[in-house]
């Protein structure tokens, strides 16, 4: 019973001592990629933000000058979304928001949308979906230039009623057969720029300050 006890142990022990070493090698190799993995997600992240910006428009690096925002109906979020900001000189030139369509066809439909400092879109780009292939995903820049849609567009420019796919007697075109993505996203984008407005002095201000 002794040796069978004794075995017993040894055998813990030496499983335990491949569990240390093993959890040791894991938290030295988190340790030593995680800055390359940082960077190459921050690296990615500052591309999408820069294809919603006007080239030129702005001299910082947004992704450290950023707010974290509560959840808010106008931006479709339930949980906390970031906001980055742009600025040429040192002044607001422009900011992104994260904003989330919620009523896509196949689920939530996650956006990143620029607005300069005069109100008006620079830029918009899905970053998730889960739309049909070929007809939703449309609205992916890869594939369609429609986002490019919204470009110089503002919370007035067109009006509220305007700011509807043409099927419902507003502005944007639409691809024949698939209403409820355009729809949703139109949707999303106006009431981001609305969201923007309401929020401006906070989102546009000259340096990092209080939560919208």
């Amino acid at each position: 019973m002794t040796q069978v006890l004794r075995a017993a142990t040894r055998a813990a022990l030496v499983l335990l001592g491949f569990t240390v070493v093993g959890t040791a090698i894991l938290a030295y190799t988190y340790t030593v990629t995680r800055p390359a993995i940082q960077h190459n997600e921050d690296a990615a992240r500052l591309k999408l933000i820069a294809e919603t910006l006007i080239p030129g428009s702005y001299d910082n690096n947004p992704l450290t000058d950023a707010l974290t925002l509560p959840p808010h109906k106008l931006l479709g979020t339930d949980a906390t979304s970031q906001v980055w900001r742009a600025r040429k000189g040192g002044q607001p030139a422009a900011l992104v928001l994260e904003a989330t369509a919620p009523d896509g066809y196949s689920g939530k439909i996650n956006l990143l949308v620029g607005i300069g400092a005069d109100g008006r879109i620079t830029g918009v780009r899905v970053v998730s979906h889960k739309e049909t292939p070929g007809l939703g995903d449309y609205i992916d820049i890869a594939k369609s230039k429609w986002i490019e849609i919204f470009n110089g567009k503002s919370a007035t420019q067109p009006t509220a009623s305007g700011w509807q796919v043409k099927k419902d007697g507003g502005q944007f075109d639409y691809m024949a057969g698939a209403t409820i993505t355009p729809r949703a996203v139109v949707k999303a984008v106006h009431h981001a720029l609305e969201y923007a407005a309401a929020h401006r002095t906070q989102l546009f201000a000259a340096t990092p300050g209080a939560q919208p």
